[in-house]
Parts: structure tokens; C-alpha cells; sequence
């Protein structure tokens, strides 16, 4: 029997201390649990670590040995929504340096969910191109922005 991404969330949260209601909606090809709590900085912990952890272990529990359960994001009271608009709105303030001064930026490492978010906000940027680099000793990658090359005519 398939578990529900819902119930597998809100009793795992019941077993940690937390009172909390959950409502979930379709994002992307994947479901979006938010989380309300009164103590939604404990349950996002230090730069979203903890909230990934609960994410990561939920993910495992819904997978085990079924591929077709749809992958579940967790947010808590909207939280990740806000981080990945303001990366959005970075990634843009950066493009627009790229064009004006016409050097090379780069971002933070950020690990793969973060690079998305960049890429999918400068993907239809006529001007600038996207590149993630491997940073040494890390899982992480830190992304480059430049100037689009222009694409040679073709004959």
C-alpha cells in the first residue's frame, strides 16, 4: 500500500515535538508540503538544514522501493518560497551587472536545488549564459554568469 506523503509528514512531525498542520499542493513535477508550527525556526534550523533533513528523510520513506511517488519538496510558512525568490531576484541583479559591465560573476556555492532555481530564473536571458563549476572539496557548485557568446550565423 502507498504511503501518503501528508500523513508519513505530519506523524513524523508529531514524533519530534511538533504541532503543526500541513497542506500540499502540485509544484513543479513534484509535491509541495508547507508546514505551519509555532516553532518554524527550530524546524528550519540553521540555513534551512534542518527542513532539508526532514525533506531528505521523508523522501526515503515515500521511495522505498516505489519510483513512481512523485518527489516532495517541504516548505514551512512559506520560508523556501521567499529563499527562492530573493535567489531569483539576485541572479537577475547579477545578469543585469554581467551585461553592464561585461565581466564574468559568480555566485556562492549552492547545491543542485539552488542552482536550479538560477538557471530556470536566467534560461530565457537573450544576453547572458549559465555555467555550474565544480567547487574542490565540496558536493556544492558555484555558478558563473557571463555574456552570451553570440552564435555564429548559420550558412
Amino acid at each position: 500500500m502507498p504511503m501518503n506523503a501528508k500523513d508519513t509528514l505530519v506523524e513524523m512531525l508529531k514524533h519530534l515535538g511538533f504541532e503543526a498542520t500541513v497542506t500540499e499542493q502540485e509544484y513543479d513535477d513534484m509535491l509541495l508540503l508547507d508546514i505551519q508550527t509555532e516553532d518554524s525556526a527550530r524546524l528550519i534550523g540553521r540555513q534551512g538544514q534542518t527542513l532539508s533533513e526532514l525533506q531528505y528523510l521523508l523522501n526515503r520513506i515515500l521511495h522505498k522501493g516505489d519510483d513512481s511517488v512523485p518527489r516532495v519538496m517541504l516548505d514551512v510558512g512559506g520560508y523556501r518560497r521567499q529563499a527562492r525568490e530573493q535567489l531569483a531576484k539576485r541572479a537577475v541583479e547579477l545578469a543585469d551587472k554581467v551585461r553592464r559591465f561585461g565581466d564574468i560573476m559568480e555566485l556562492e556555492p549552492m547545491n543542485a536545488y539552488e542552482r536550479r532555481i538560477v538557471h530556470q530564473a536566467l534560461k530565457t536571458d537573450p544576453d547572458i549564459e549559465t555555467h555550474s563549476v565544480e567547487v574542490d572539496g565540496s558536493d556544492k557548485k558555484v555558478i558563473l554568469l557571463r555574456p552570451r557568446r553570440n552564435q555564429p550565423a548559420a550558412s
